[in-house]
């Protein structure tokens, strides 16, 4: 089974595809050429119908140099059979686009990390035919950002950073300098980020931690519908304008998902006024498969 923090690490590559790249010429100091514009691909590697493959995410990198394949795979522990895949989807994906495929994996784990990073060679020993080098981003080399000034000058990093150490003893540490740097973002990525760095924190602690700084700054709340209604100051009014942002900020996630939301289901939403029910609805959307899950009992 996915798990919200596999999830919530490669998704975050596809709502900010250039965030992305500027971590990856950041943490990695490898010569990506600057990015003229980005597309999110189709995953699905299959060929035939047996076999199904399907990578994380899989970006288009437009360049003054050409074009280039960002494979993210987002890694929880060690599989060996990734390995083989891995290899699998370099070479598919070049013999069908003919674009560079740069295999990147996203991990919370130091050990993973370790494991993930060995060449993968095939062919006889001292002449392989072929030879794969992840490119790893982990706690090892993730930046810890602690300080505030330094996450608000690269709130996707910072957010990334928060992502990355959620596992371990640090995250807390990462959490208070982030809330107030995605106080100087636009309130839709902010939300955006929010969510899921939550989904991907494992420490107890930490998890606490961010849900009192959330409710602290009210990030669900911080929308015009419900600031117009504020600023009315009428309290039946305000209850039913800060409904209506929660309701349109569980259909922002699954869009940002890109996830496809029927309209009946949009019309059910948006006519929900239930905080608690909105809130269960959006901590859903983080991970849902398709938009349906959200109705699905026993998916929190």
């Amino acid at each position: 089974m996915v798990s919200s923090s596999h999830e919530g690490l490669h998704q975050l590559c596809q709502k900010d595809p250039a965030g992305f790249t500027r971590t990856l010429q950041r943490v990695l100091r490898i010569p990506i050429p600057e990015p003229r514009d980005f597309a999110v691909l189709n995953a699905d590697l299959t060929e035939i119908e047996p076999v199904e493959r399907r990578v994380d995410t899989l970006l288009r990198v437009e360049t003054e140099e050409g074009s280039y394949l960002l494979v993210v795979e987002s890694q929880g522990r060690r599989d060996d059979r990734k390995r083989s895949s891995w290899a699998y989807y370099l070479s598919y994906l070049y013999a069908k686009y003919r674009w560079e495929p740069v295999l990147i994996v996203l991990t919370q784990s130091t050990s993973t990390a370790r494991w993930a990073a060995q060449p993968i060679r095939l062919g006889l020993p001292g002449w392989h035919s072929l030879t794969v080098r992840p490119l790893v981003l982990g706690p090892e080399n993730v930046p810890l950002i602690t300080d505030e000034a330094e996450a608000s000058l690269d709130v996707f990093l910072a957010a990334f950073s928060a992502m990355t150490h959620g596992q371990g003893p640090g995250a807390a540490a990462i959490l208070k300098p982030l809330a107030a740097a995605l106080g100087t973002t636009d309130t839709e990525s902010a939300a955006m980020l929010a969510q899921l760095v939550e989904s991907c924190l494992v420490d107890a602690e930490a998890r606490q931690t961010w849900t009192e700084l959330m409710m602290a700054v009210h990030y669900f709340f911080r929308h015009e519908v419900a600031e117009k209604v504020r600023e009315e100051g009428r309290e039946e009014g305000r209850e039913e304008g800060r409904a209506q942002a929660k309701a349109e900020m569980v259909l922002q996630i699954l869009d940002w998902r890109g996830l496809v939301v029927p309209d009946a289901l949009r019309t059910h939403v948006l006519a929900c006024t239930d905080a608690e029910q909105l809130e269960r609805w959006a901590q859903r959307a983080v991970h849902a498969h398709e938009a349906g899950d959200l109705l699905t009992k026993g998916a929190d």
